[in-house]
């Protein structure tokens, strides 16, 4: 059998600190990571690129993350990859926002990394179990 490939994750935020630090991380737990600074070039690469989950911040230049998570929800190629809101806006009502924009969870920073994984971890077993 064929150990499974590394799972790709397009991890999007504009502070260059938490792309390093989560793109460590994420490799450092066996993630394949891809990296966009604003929301045009999260879209585009997520649309070209086909990653297996999303991180997304909200506050971001060029479209928030609202926009983005929108429009790849409701676009049927792009729909089944699982959005993982990661924001300092941490109000119900941005949760709220989030969810109804199509994301399939939200974390507030700051956060704990293990916490992060281990959201990463099921998201990507609900998507494989629902792909």
């Amino acid at each position: 059998m064929m150990p499974e490939a590394k799972k790709t994750i397009l991890l999007v935020d504009d502070e260059p600190d938490l792309l390093d630090s989560l793109s460590i991380r994420l490799r450092a737990s066996g993630y394949e990571v891809l990296i966009a600074e604003d929301g045009l070039e999260a879209l585009k690469k997520a649309r070209s690129l086909d990653p297996d989950l999303i991180i997304l911040d909200l506050m971001l230049p060029k479209m928030d993350g609202y926009k983005v998570a929108r429009l790849l929800k409701f676009d049927n190629r792009y729909s089944h990859i699982p959005i993982l809101i990661l924001s300092a806006r941490g109000q119900d009502m941005d949760k709220d926002m989030g969810k109804s924009a199509g994301a399939d969870d939200y974390l507030v920073k700051p956060f704990k990394s293990a916490d992060l994984i281990s959201r990463i971890e099921r998201l990507l077993t609900e998507s494989k179990i629902n792909g």
